[in-house]
């Protein structure tokens, strides 16, 4: 009898498993040409708005005439599911140790649940980060991925943000950083660090007015009912301009 609880207990567990085979079918691997490629970069752990926001905010400009969209793809080190660290499932498209990527325009470091540990001591990671940073027009990152991009060493002689309950860690982890307090976005040169949580959004639709104008990037947030106003982003910084 308690060999067949036993057993039981664990075909469970592997039919509940996540199966990639069966969801990696789904992975964007065949892009539309003339596009910005925008690659979304996920870890174990990950957070779901910094990924989210800038995923739902890139990936409606294909349904705007007259731009050059964007294709927006997930990355990791592997092509299984990745667990959030709410509990759910994403499933990445490229794996940055075995593929052949498309030119990366705009890489987005979003927020993990191991940025500020393990995550730093991943050289495989740290060193695809700097790779990707080297011919991509925008480096962006949100809550605590600035560390990632801090560990990279993209962000020397360059003002940044992160998470606001992570200032001072990210200070005394990074002592010769310009690490701004009190500031939900930054922009310097290709460089574009949030604070995270919602102002991720505000980060993502930044960038797009950078690329498409005011006009655009109104109707991409009016179609996700934000009310956006750049003359009214009053946490921003803008240090160097492209």
């Amino acid at each position: 009898m308690r060999n067949i609880l036993f057993f039981t207990i664990i075909l469970f567990f592997v039919a509940c498993k996540p199966n990639p085979n069966v969801y990696n079918l789904t992975r964007k691997t065949d892009l539309p040409s003339n596009r910005y490629n925008v690659a979304i970069l996920i870890m174990d752990g990950v957070y779901n708005t910094e990924l989210i926001a800038p995923y739902d905010i890139f990936q409606h400009t294909v349904y705007r005439q007259n731009i050059k969209p964007m294709n927006v793809f997930l990355v990791a080190n592997t092509l299984d599911p990745i667990r959030a660290f709410e509990g759910n499932y994403h499933i990445p498209d490229f794996n940055y140790l075995t593929d052949k990527i498309p030119h990366i325009d705009i890489l987005v470091v979003p927020s993990a649940e191991h940025h500020l540990d393990t995550d730093l001591e991943d050289k495989e990671l740290i060193a695809w980060v700097k790779k990707v940073s080297k011919d991509a027009m925008y480096i962006t990152s949100h809550c605590d991925g600035a560390f990632i991009l801090a560990k990279a060493n993209l962000l020397k002689n360059k003002s940044c943000t992160t998470f606001p309950g992570d200032i001072e860690a990210m200070k005394k982890m990074f002592p010769d950083l310009d690490i701004k307090k009190d500031v939900f976005i930054v922009h310097d040169g290709k460089i574009i660090t949030s604070a995270g949580g919602a102002k991720s959004f505000e980060a993502a639709l930044y960038l797009c007015e950078l690329l498409y104008g005011a006009e655009v990037t109104r109707r991409l947030a009016q179609g996700l009912v934000i009310d956006w106003d750049i003359t009214k982003l009053s946490h921003l910084i803008v240090s160097k301009k492209i």
